[in-house]
């Protein structure tokens, strides 16, 4: 048998375990807990969150090339201007060519240091102020994509490049739109500032783009899924149906090679063995021919060939005064006597005639013409 105060406590237990289970309210999807609501927003870090401050200092710096220098000399100011808003100091070097950020005993936000990093490699990859110091908001992101060393080929890579850009920056433009992110494409990288949702999709374009695949694919993919988030009731579903399913086709064959080989029926005998220079000598006679009558015969070849030369260079210099063929002379024909009376035109030519006013003008028409005559002189003064 138990004893009574090991029954105590297993009651004990029970119930302190029924304490501790909350109570589950009834009716709710888990795909209701997992969304985010609509207008949702993480409250901003405050000096409350951190009194104490930082305990060490840390800094990034990043080099810049020489063509931003202008610029970065004159948005300096309003760099550590928004910096200082955050207790973050900033540190231009022109002769080295670098931009330094660090810490400070002020500093609150231990992220704060990242955000400002990301804000000088902008400004060095030929982003704007205006759009760089936006990193410094808790919502906004940054990517730097780098695409240099995905294709091989320098004029297949410019190419594709320019195809993410598009006609005059269309391609681009709808890219921002569909994202809501702003999209820097210059030199080996491509900067995309905006929301990581955005970021993400900016990626996969891109990536996709420098493996030769249209980005018009990928945005029409995307006006799709804009449209689809709009419904509430397909949040929780799978959205593959709806999407276009692009296959890839190799257009491009294989070329084929300029000298074809045709190989030869197989034969189990040895070729014939090629008949060597005496036996040749020995067929047409000439190896039992004296040294002299051999010369004279190479002689005569020889001068054979020389006319044979002369005669077609003679042939070609004598088209030079043959005359061209003449064209025949095509006579005029001649006018036909019998010509046929357009009695329908006639009477329009006679409707016309009846209809124009004959005579002298009238006193009230003499007077409008005078009056625009000069009204005309006055305008021309």
């Amino acid at each position: 048998m138990a004893s009574p105060t090991l029954e105590r406590r297993e009651k004990g237990a029970g119930k302190s375990e029924f304490r501790n289970q909350k109570p589950k309210p009834e009716n709710q999807d888990e795909s209701e807990l997992l969304t985010v609501p609509d207008g949702w927003k993480e409250p901003a870090f405050s000096k409350e969150d951190n009194p104490r401050g930082l305990l060490e200092e840390s800094s990034f710096a990043t080099l810049f090339p020489k063509y931003r220098e202008a610029y970065l000399k004159e948005c300096w100011p309003l760099v550590q201007k928004a910096l200082n808003e955050h207790h973050v100091n900033a540190t231009l070097d022109l002769i080295e060519g670098s931009m330094t950020v660090c810490t400070t005993k002020k500093t609150f936000d231990p992220y704060i240091i990242i955000r400002a990093r990301d804000l000088i490699k902008l400004l060095a990859r030929s982003v704007s102020f205006e759009q760089a110091v936006r990193i410094l908001q808790d919502d906004v992101a940054c990517d730097i994509i780098k695409i240099g060393s995905l294709v091989r080929n320098k004029e297949r890579f410019v190419k594709r490049r320019q195809r993410l850009i598009g006609p005059k920056g269309s391609t681009l433009k709808a890219l921002e739109l569909l994202t809501n992110c702003y999209i820097m494409v210059q030199g080996n990288t491509v900067s995309a500032i905006g929301p990581f949702s955005g970021l993400k999709e900016v990626r996969k374009v891109v990536l996709d783009t420098m493996k030769n695949i249209h980005p018009i694919y990928n945005i029409k993919s995307l006006m799709i899924k804009r449209e689809l988030a709009k419904d509430s009731e397909l949040r929780s579903q799978s959205w593959e149906r709806f999407l276009p399913q692009f296959k890839h086709k190799n257009v491009n064959k294989r070329k084929e090679p300029k000298k074809k080989t045709v190989k030869k029926e197989y034969t189990p005998f040895p070729p014939p063995q090629p008949e060597s220079q005496i036996d040749k000598e020995l067929a047409s006679g000439e190896y039992f021919l004296k040294a002299n009558q051999k010369k004279r015969q190479k002689m005569e070849a020889i001068k054979a060939k020389q006319a044979e030369a002369i005669s077609k260079k003679q042939e070609e210099r004598n088209k030079a005064f043959i005359p061209p063929k003449e064209k025949p002379i095509v006579k005029p024909k001649e006018a036909s006597t019998e010509t046929k009376i357009d009695v329908a035109s006639i009477k329009e030519k006679v409707k016309k005639a009846k209809n124009k006013k004959l005579g002298a003008l009238t006193a009230e028409e003499i007077a409008l013409k005078m009056e625009a005559d000069e009204k005309k002189k006055k305008k021309k003064k």
